[in-house]
C-alpha cells in the first residue's frame, strides 16, 4: 500500500444477523487508510479473509488500530484475529484498540493474552477526541441501541462521518454533519421496535445534513431484496445530491 493514499474500503456491507450468517454480503468490517495510517472500524466474521481477498489485497500487518463502534458480533467477532494480524502474532507489540466500556466489562471481546501486545487500549467517550497517526476522530454521543454504541466523526482534508447501528432519535443530524456521511441502513421500511437505522430514517437524515455524498451500508434481507444499489440512485434524483450504496469491496477515495 502506497504512503499517503487516502481512501475508505468497504471490506463488507452486511447488515443483520440473518445477512451475516448467511453471508449474503461480508462482515469484514470498513478499513481507512490516511496519509500512511490503517485504521480498520467493526471487523465482524470474516474481516481477515476479506483482507486477503481484497483486490488489491489489504495487508493487516499495516494496521495501525482497530476501532469497535459497539460489542455486537458483526460488528467484533474478528478483533482478535486482526489484533494477532496487526501485532504480527504478538511478537511485536503495536497498535491502538478503541472501544466502548461494556465490551471490556464481563465478557471481554478481546482475550486476555492479546491484551498486553497492544500498546494500549481506549475507553470511548463522548467527552474526549482519539487520535492514532495521522487519523482524528471523536464520539459524539451514544447511540440508541441494546448496548453500547458509538458513531464517528473523523477530521480529514473533508470531514467524514459514521452513523453505526441505532434508531433515530432527534438531534443525530446535528451530531453528525460532515462532507461525507455513512449510514448503516438495515431496514427498507421503518420498524421503531428495533434499535436500527431504516432506508426513511437515512433519508431524513440526508435532508438535514446536504453532505456532497452519502454512503448507505450494513444492509438487512428487506434492504438487499429492494436492491441497495436502484434505492440509492433513486434517493440521489429526489434529494439532488450524491447518494452510493457501497459493496463487498467498494473503494472510496478521500480526495
Amino acid at each position: 500500500m502506497k504512503t499517503g493514499e487516502n481512501y475508505i474500503k468497504f471490506l463488507g456491507t452486511a447488515g443483520a444477523r440473518f445477512v451475516m450468517i448467511k453471508q449474503l454480503r461480508s462482515s469484514g468490517g470498513i478499513w481507512i487508510s490516511y496519509k500512511g495510517t490503517n485504521v480498520i472500524i467493526d471487523p465482524g466474521p470474516g474481516s481477515i479473509a476479506r483482507c486477503a481477498l481484497s483486490k488489491p489485497k489489504m495487508d493487516p500487518t499495516t494496521l495501525d488500530g482497530i476501532i469497535l463502534t459497539h460489542r455486537h458480533l458483526d460488528h467484533s467477532n474478528d478483533i482478535n484475529v486482526m489484533i494477532e494480524a496487526m501485532t504480527e502474532g504478538g511478537f511485536k507489540k503495536k497498535g491502538v484498540v478503541f472501544l466502548p466500556a461494556d465490551a471490556m466489562d464481563d465478557e471481554p471481546v478481546i482475550l486476555r493474552h492479546l491484551r498486553p501486545v497492544v500498546e494500549r487500549i481506549e475507553i470511548l467517550d463522548e467527552k474526549k477526541k482519539y487520535a492514532i497517526g495521522e487519523i482524528a476522530f471523536s464520539v459524539p454521543s451514544r447511540q440508541r441501541h441494546p448496548v453500547a454504541t458509538y458513531g464517528l466523526n473523523f477530521d480529514f482534508k473533508k470531514t467524514v462521518s459514521l452513523i453505526t447501528d441505532t434508531r433515530y432519535f432527534e438531534g443525530i443530524e446535528d451530531m453528525y454533519k460532515a462532507d461525507i456521511v455513512i449510514i448503516n441502513v438495515v431496514f427498507f421500511e421503518e420498524r421503531p421496535a428495533i434499535e436500527h437505522l431504516s432506508l426513511p430514517d437515512a433519508k431524513r437524515i440526508i435532508e438535514k445534513i446536504k453532505p456532497e455524498t452519502a454512503i448507505l451500508t450494513h444492509f438487512g434481507m428487506t434492504m438487499l431484496t429492494h436492491k441497495p444499489h436502484l434505492l440509492a440512485e433513486q434517493l440521489s434524483v429526489e434529494l439532488n445530491r450524491e447518494v452510493i450504496a457501497a459493496y463487498d469491496g467498494m473503494r472510496f477515495d478521500l480526495t
